[in-house]
C-alpha cells in the first residue's frame, strides 16, 4: 500500500508532537507499506522572518514571496524544519531521506499569481525518486519547495505539494494531519465522511472557509487525480496514524 502523510507546520513546531508523530509514522513503516511524508513550516517561517525584521504578508492565505523571502523559504523549509524532522524520524527508528520538490524534478511549478511573487502552483510531479527510495525501505521526507527546468525556485502551499506527490506516486491513502478535529458541517459537528460533491457544497455554502476551504479543495483535487481516499484528521491525537491506517473513524474521510 502506498500512503502519503502531510504534516502541518504547527504540529512540527513543538518537540513533543513532532517526536510522537515521528514515532507513530516510523512504526507504520511495515513491510508492504510505502510511506512518503510532506511537510510545511509556516509558523517557523514567520518567526524566522520576524527575527530578521522582514514582515510576512499574505494574500488569500498565501505568503507573498519576494526574492529575499524565497531565500528564507529554502533555509527554513529545506534546512531547519526538514532536518529537524529527519532527525526525529531517525531517532524513532526509520530510515528518512530529506528532500524537496527540487530533487530529481520531483515537483515542478509555475507562478501562481504575479502579485504573490515566487509562489508556485504545481504543474508536474515525477515520482520515480519516491518509488526508488520507498522500494529500498527509505522514508522520503519532502519540504514544500518546487522548481522548474529553468532553475527557478518556488514556495508551494504544502497541501498542494502533498496532492501533487500523492497523485504521481499513486497513493491509496492521503492523510492530512492538522490542528483541527476534522471538517465541520453547518451545525459545527465533525462530518465523519464526505463525498466530493458534499465537500464542494460546504465550500459553496460558505461553511468551509479559510484554511479548511483550502484543505477541502486539495482533498477533492487529490480524489479527482486518482487518490483512493483522503483523511483530514487531528494530528494532536495520540495513536492517530495507526488508527487511520487501520480504518478507524477519526476526523473526516473523503471518498469519491
Amino acid at each position: 500500500m502506498r500512503i502519503l502523510i502531510k504534516l502541518g507546520g504547527s504540529l512540527l513546531d513543538a518537540e513533543e508532537s513532532r517526536n510522537r508523530l515521528a514515532k507513530e509514522i516510523a512504526e507504520a513503516c511495515t513491510p508492504g507499506r510505502h510511506i512518503v511524508v510532506v511537510h510545511g513550516g509556516g509558523k517557523q517561517m514567520t518567526r524566522f522572518l520576524a527575527e530578521r525584521g522582514l514582515e510576512s504578508r499574505f494574500v488569500n492565505g498565501l505568503r507573498v514571496t519576494t526574492p529575499d523571502v524565497i531565500d528564507a523559504v529554502v533555509k527554513v523549509f529545506r534546512g531547519s524544519v526538514n532536518s529537524t524532522l529527519v532527525t526525529a524520524f531517525r531517532a524513532a527508528g526509520a530510515r528518512p531521506v530529506g528532500l524537496s520538490g527540487l530533487d530529481a524534478g520531483l515537483v515542478d511549478a509555475e507562478v501562481l499569481n504575479p502579485e504573490l511573487g515566487l509562489v508556485g502552483r504545481p504543474v508536474h510531479s515525477d515520482a520515480r525518486l519516491l518509488e526508488v527510495l520507498t522500494a529500498a525501505d527509505y522514508l522520503p521526507v519532502v519540504a514544500c519547495i518546487a522548481g522548474d527546468a529553468r532553475g527557478a525556485i518556488y514556495n508551494v502551499n504544502a497541501d498542494q505539494m502533498a496532492v501533487a506527490c500523492a497523485a504521481s506516486f499513486k497513493v491509496e491513502k492521503l492523510l492530512f494531519l492538522t490542528d483541527v478535529d476534522g471538517v465541520r458541517n453547518s451545525q459545527g459537528a465533525v462530518e465523519p465522511r464526505l463525498t466530493i460533491s458534499q465537500a464542494r457544497a460546504l465550500i459553496e455554502q460558505g461553511v468551509a472557509t479559510g484554511g479548511m476551504q483550502a484543505k477541502l479543495e486539495a482533498a477533492t483535487a487529490a480524489l479527482d487525480q486518482g487518490v483512493g481516499q483522503v483523511s483530514i484528521a487531528p494530528g494532536a491525537a495520540p495513536g492517530i496514524v495507526q488508527q487511520l491506517l487501520e480504518g478507524e473513524p477519526r476526523g473526516t474521510c473523503l471518498v469519491h
